[in-house]
């Protein structure tokens, strides 16, 4: 496939969670397109491997952040504006699991997922719109995923968080609507990373996964990136609201 232009020459965007995986990803493609980008993730040693790796230049800063702590979200969003000079968009893509049963959790690690996939996701999509809503344009894009609508074992609290980041979508792009600002989330099946590892390396559990997608793979993180890129785009600006579901086929079995 040859390079895909979404005309983001310019643009200023933020990625949360960008350190490996789909955000890295989504990162590395954004920067291809000249975009200004902003990384962040809780992990400095994460962040500057990330960065090492990046072809970003001058179009590239890293900001290490918790995005569960206010302070530290306003602290990326203000050094965006003092980098860049503004921004045009927020990539919500931190994600985190800690593998349990719903009735077995501890309290502690249910607010534990939740503020790292949920809170975090409000919290930068808070400030990102606030800054937004003054220039009357901008895109806020949310990676969801398929446990928002699918059960799974030792996916339920990560899954309840998701399906809040989905209505979080639908909120926002209410919101933010007058404002020029559409707001979407792209909702993947398994995606092949570090973080869903330990399903997809046991090879029974792999196959057991693919059979039930139609187009017989696992996603590789390109495929999440490109759909990214288009809610990123002039070319979505009367889509808000919406998730996509880009799941090979999965939820139309």
């Amino acid at each position: 496939m040859g390079q895909l232009s979404y005309n983001l020459d310019g643009k200023i965007f933020v990625v949360t969670g960008a350190s490996r995986g789909i955000g890295f990803e989504i990162a590395e493609q954004l920067l291809q397109q000249n975009a200004r980008v902003v990384i962040c993730a809780r992990k400095v040693e994460g962040l500057e491997a990330a960065s090492a790796r990046l072809t970003g230049g001058k179009n590239l800063l890293a900001v290490p952040t918790h995005i569960a702590h206010v302070e530290e979200v306003d602290r990326l969003f203000a050094e965006t504006l003092n980098t860049f000079g503004g921004l045009d968009g927020l990539v919500n893509n931190v994600g985190m699991n800690l593998m349990t049963s719903v009735v077995d959790a501890d309290p502690g690690v249910w607010s534990k997922i939740i503020d790292s996939n949920l809170t975090g996701t409000f919290l930068c999509a808070r400030k990102a719109g606030q800054i937004m809503r003054d220039k009357k344009k901008g895109k806020i894009v949310s990676i969801s995923s398929i446990a928002a609508r699918r059960s799974a074992p030792a996916m339920g609290i990560y899954g309840v968080a998701k399906a809040g980041i989905e209505m979080l979508t639908k909120v926002l792009a209410q919101e933010l609507a007058p404002f020029n600002i559409q707001v979407n989330a792209i909702a993947p099946c398994m995606v092949q990373t570090k973080f869903s590892e330990p399903f997809w390396s046991n090879k029974e559990l792999h196959d057991q996964i693919v059979k039930t997608i139609p187009l017989g793979r696992l996603a590789k993180p390109i495929d999440i990136a490109h759909p990214t890129l288009f809610f990123c785009s002039e070319a979505s600006d009367f889509i808000t609201g919406q998730t996509l579901l880009v799941d090979g086929g999965a939820s139309a079995v």
